[in-house]
């Protein structure tokens, strides 16, 4: 608590606490989703499986246009990401030693996940557990790190796409946006693998309008930003709005996001609007999240159908941010946000860990409940579920959150410095293993018999590549 204080007494006057608080809420809303809709039923050899409870609860579909938060979370990422690089640039930093920093908040609590997941299977194949049960297990628990592979990936390229925003603004999502509705009309016309190509056009667009976001609430003619954020990249002063449109050196004018209360009233409406006739009227689900046996999904890849729920959520956080701003001036408020987001990672990658071990803990104790999907009795058992996940989740957070606290805390690249070009080439690459390993665990089947859980040559790629970003953050390769 101590701590907390002294973080929420250090914060700059200027920080736009509310990106903090979107952050928080966005994680905190898919946690509690992915908890709710879980559904804990039996193989036909008597183990616990679990599964989604949307196949089997349609009229919920809509309800998920509130709980389907993803787009948030990369739009935050896109106004954090602008900020840091900015003042990372502006003490005289270069965009390879900004992801070098990066790595270490991203990767680190990701690699305790990893480790400690292996281990667990390690332990579970020696005292005679099935390879293939080991894997199911291991595959619930890293469901999350489909979504990191996306984000590191956006994060990697924020350095050249942030420069094509720097020079055409807004045309910059909007081409991405085209070239998603391309992808959608492939899969519509054919195999839903013709829309590969969304998976990083999708999430790219939404982070673009968070660099958009970022350029209309920071003029050229007010500097950097100053001071550091607790638990997170600092935001620039909330000073004045710019101009909706400038030039640039190039000459090309650069159109900048409107933030007034009619604009963001016509994102919302407009949005929710091109919603409904894109998913009630036309070809797309109406359900945001995936539903057990549909062809279509709206998240894998991102549709158009997303991108306009996005554009309406982007509408709502501009009409809600000047109360939440007041809100979050007080002390309370600010040091709740303080204290998740120090720890927002860890309780995002943990969670479905924490699933499976109180499913694992139920069960052993023969108290493990698997009532009929939409009974009185799973309404009724969503209550003590969630509380005692809850706990769970506390535990764990309470065992690994230092991990990605310490991470907050290093800042390596602070005083600037250029980066070497065998520097840059090595972070890249470290960058590429990592996804490249996260990418195959994910795409490997839940039913692969793998006896670590995670299969070896995913897991080799991981390792590497997070060993090789280490050894960049401590110093090594940096003379010479």
């Amino acid at each position: 608590m101590r701590r907390l204080g002294q973080l929420a007494e250090r914060t700059p006057a200027g920080r736009e606490r509310y990106v903090d608080l979107l952050r928080a809420l966005a994680i905190t809303m898919v946690v509690v989703g992915h908890w709710g809709v879980t559904v804990i039923d039996r193989d036909a050899a008597g183990r616990p499986t679990g599964h989604s409870a949307l196949g089997d609860l349609p009229w919920a579909y809509p309800v998920t246009w509130l709980a389907q938060v993803i787009p948030v979370f990369f739009l935050v990422g896109g106004y954090a990401n602008a900020a840091s690089l900015t003042r990372r640039k502006a003490r005289g930093g270069d965009a390879a030693g900004w992801l070098l920093d990066r790595s270490a908040r991203l990767v680190r609590p990701t690699s305790a996940l990893v480790l400690v997941l292996t281990a667990g299977a390690a332990l579970a194949r020696l005292r005679g557990a099935d390879a293939t049960q080991v894997r199911t297990v291991v595959w619930f628990a890293t469901i999350p790190l489909w979504f990191l592979v996306a984000y590191l990936v956006v994060v990697v390229l924020t350095p050249p796409m942030y420069a094509l925003h720097r020079r055409y603004g807004l045309l910059a999502p909007l081409v991405l946006v085209g070239l998603v509705a391309l992808g959608d009309v492939a899969r519509l016309a054919g195999p839903t693998a013709l829309a590969g190509g969304n998976y990083l056009f999708g999430w790219l667009a939404v982070h673009q309008l968070g660099f958009a976001w970022y350029d209309a609430r920071s003029a050229a003619a007010n500097g950097p930003p100053a001071g550091t954020a607790p638990g997170s990249p600092e935001p620039p002063p909330a000073t004045a709005t710019p101009a909706p449109s400038e030039s640039d050196r190039t000459g090309v004018r650069r159109r900048r996001l409107p933030t007034s209360r009619p604009v963001a009233l016509a994102l919302l409406a407009g949005g929710l609007a091109a919603v409904v006739l894109l998913t009630v009227v036309g070809p797309w689900p109406v359900a945001m999240l995936k539903v057990p046996g549909e062809r279509l999904d709206n998240t894998a890849p991102p549709s158009l159908a997303l991108l306009a729920l996005a554009a309406a959520q982007l509408g709502l956080i501009l009409l809600l941010r000047d109360p939440a701003e007041r809100w979050l001036r007080r002390p309370r408020p600010w040091r709740a946000v303080i204290a998740v987001n120090l720890v927002v990672l860890t309780v995002f990658l943990w969670h479905l860990t924490a699933a499976v071990l109180l499913i694992g803990l139920l069960d052993a104790a023969g108290l493990l409940p698997t009532p009929q999907v939409g009974s009185a009795a799973w309404w009724g058992w969503r209550i003590p579920w969630l509380l005692m996940l809850g706990v769970v989740l506390a535990v764990l957070v309470a065992v690994f959150g230092p991990v990605e606290a310490r991470s907050a805390r290093h800042r390596p690249g602070r005083r600037g410095g250029r980066t070497s070009r065998t520097r840059a080439a090595l972070t890249v690459a470290g960058y590429a293993a990592v996804v490249g390993g996260l990418l195959v665990n994910s795409a490997t089947p839940q039913r692969a018999p793998e006896p670590l859980g995670t299969p070896v040559p995913a897991l080799v790629a991981y390792l590497a590549g997070a060993g090789v970003l280490r050894l960049l953050r401590s110093g090594w390769g940096s003379r010479g």
